[in-house]
């Protein structure tokens, strides 16, 4: 069921949105050379107890993944691009890293990730980043009263297709709101001017993923992270953002964007 939410809420959920994009500030700052996966996620869940706010992931078991998440912080490296599970994994020089992240403040959810490169970053790795963060603000410009969830996939998928991608559509943008998951479902591709016509008080997040080499995934033995066929290389960027009768509201807009 699709939820439109009230001015009020709306203002309400701000404070889960800035929650969400405080800590992936801290985290980017915190990921480097040397620093365990397993760290980054502890930090997380201290970031989440001195708030007094509620993991989305740690106990989550939808159907796509095997049993509960178990963690508060997805990070995929590398190849991985999706659901990365935390594990005993030492950050080297030029990896690939996604942080994405979900948490409930007073009972509202914000989701975002960003994708960075630790040490010495590759121009093929900067520009695969680059994709995924002016796919989202091509999506978020599009999300605007007027259009259909179409043209938000469109605005995504016609940057990726410019760029010689191939897109996937098993997984995408969703609703936001009491839950971490829900209606709508928002392609990184589609036809624009069909679907869902967006109307003031949806919130959703919008989240580009690419591969640089195929549009074809494979799932890990932890049954959660997700990697390219190919091994090549993933990025991701995601903000929860709501609708409003003027422009879209980036919930979980960073400082420094």
């Amino acid at each position: 069921m699709i939820e439109l939410r009230t001015p009020t809420e709306l203002t309400e959920m701000q404070a889960a949105g800035t929650f969400v994009a405080e800590t992936l500030t801290a985290l980017k700052a915190r990921a480097d050379v040397g620093v365990n996966l397993m760290e980054l996620d502890a930090y997380a869940h201290e970031l989440i107890r001195q708030r007094g706010a509620e993991s989305c992931y740690l106990d989550y078991a939808p159907s796509f993944g095997s049993g509960p998440f178990g963690f508060v912080l997805c990070t995929s490296v590398n190849d991985a691009v999706l659901h990365g599970k935390p594990h005993d994994y030492t950050l080297a020089d030029g990896d690939l890293l996604t942080l994405d992240f979900a948490s409930s403040v007073d009972g509202w959810v914000a989701d975002s990730a960003i994708s960075l490169v630790v040490g010495t970053a590759s121009a093929e790795d900067l520009a695969l980043i680059r994709l995924t963060e002016d796919a989202l603000a091509a999506g978020i410009a599009a999300a605007v009263v007027g259009n259909k969830i179409g043209d938000i996939s469109h605005a995504i998928g016609s940057l990726a297709e410019a760029a010689g991608l191939r897109v996937n559509l098993d997984f995408g943008g969703h609703g936001v709101g009491r839950t971490m998951h829900g209606d709508p479902h928002v392609p990184n591709a589609g036809r624009p001017h069909r679907g869902y016509p967006l109307r003031p008080g949806l919130v959703i997040a919008i989240e580009p993923w690419f591969l640089s080499g195929t549009d074809k995934l494979k799932t890990d033995k932890d049954g959660w992270t997700l990697r390219s066929a190919d091994g090549s290389r993933g990025a991701h960027s995601e903000h929860t953002i709501a609708i409003t009768e003027t422009e879209p509201i980036v919930l979980t807009r960073r400082a420094a964007e």
